[in-house]
Formats: C-alpha cells, structure tokens, sequence
C-alpha cells in the first residue's frame, strides 16, 4: 500500500534510523512509534441543550476530518445536577493516515499560530511515553470559521505512543517535530 503521507514516509523512511540509533535500538519494529491521537471535548451546557452536543460535534468533526462519537457520563453527580449515562462529551480515536494528517496539521499550523507560544510542556508525558496537550479554545484550528462561532469550548488532545517510558515518547515526539519548549527536564 503507497502511502501519500509526508510525515508517515519520513518516519519509515529516516525518522525510525535515526531512533534506533539514538536509542540504541537494534530492532527497528522495536522503535517507539505514536499508535492514536485521541481528541477529547467536554461540551458546555450539553444537559441544559442537546444542540449543543449537535454544535460541537460539527466542529470536532470539521477539525479531525472524522465524525465524533458521543462520550455519556459514568456517574451521578449531584451538585452538576448530572445523572449516569446522560451525554456530557465527544472523543474521535485517529489511526493511520488521518493520525498522521493531524499531527502534522497540529504541529505545523496549529501551534505556530499560539499566541505567545515558546514551544510545548515537556512536562505533560503520564510515564509511559503518552502525551496529553490541551487547548483553552478550538478557534485556533484552521477550518474553523471564527466568525460563525457562537461558543468556544476548549478540546483536549492525547497522542498515544509505543514508548515504554517518557524519555523515549519525548525523543519520538521530537524527531516528529513537535515544538517542545527550551527550559525544563523530561521527567523518567
């Protein structure tokens, strides 16, 4: 199968070579790789109005090019006046070649255009190489279309990887290409 994926080819290609050299990997199937890109959205006001789900499924699925699936409550929380079940977010799971699209998308386009940004936190790895990135607002995606917005939400963005650990997950991100900032220590 031909792929026509820039970052996917340059990965197989001259991305795995230089990992396994600066990993010390023999094996090149052994090279840590990102597996999903799990995109994450609690919707505001979803138990008050169901369009609001409707709403923010349009937008996730404008931003990841898949259609989102509807994430439901698992417990009852009184105070938020939430009950088990009701439909509070939406999540879409990228593989492949779409997977690929994003990251480049997200890394090339999407956080150059940050305000005031110096890189990302080398700090948000959980310990086994995954990293979790949020954004306070999805308005910074290019397809979306600031002037018919009517509520921003914020979306959260999980890059699973094959890393056993956060110092080979950091190093795989970063021969990807993802802009970390200069300051602070990756965590083991």
């Amino acid at each position: 199968m031909k792929s026509n994926n820039n970052l996917e080819e340059k990965f197989k290609k001259e991305i795995v070579k230089s990992l396994q050299e600066e990993l010390g990997i023999k094996n090149p199937m052994a090279v840590p790789k990102i597996t999903r890109i799990v995109v994450n959205m609690g919707v505001k006001d979803a138990i008050a109005d169901k369009k609001n789900i409707e709403k923010a499924s349009g937008i996730l699925a404008q931003i990841t090019g898949q259609k989102p699936k509807v994430t439901k409550a698992k417990t009852s929380i009184a105070a938020f006046k939430l009950r088990e079940g009701q439909e509070i977010g939406l999540m879409v799971t990228l593989r492949g070649k779409r997977m690929y699209d994003f990251f480049e998308k997200l890394v090339d386009i999407v956080l150059p255009r940050l305000r005031d940004f110096h890189g990302v936190r080398k700090t948000s790895f959980d310990g086994h190489g995954n990293y979790s990135l949020g954004f306070s607002e999805f308005t910074v995606f290019p397809e979306i279309d600031q002037g018919k917005v009517e509520r921003v939400q914020g979306l959260e963005i999980n890059i699973v990887t094959t890393a056993k650990n956060n110092k080979n997950g950091f190093v795989l991100l970063e021969a990807l290409g993802m802009p970390f900032e200069k300051k602070g220590e990756v965590k083991k």
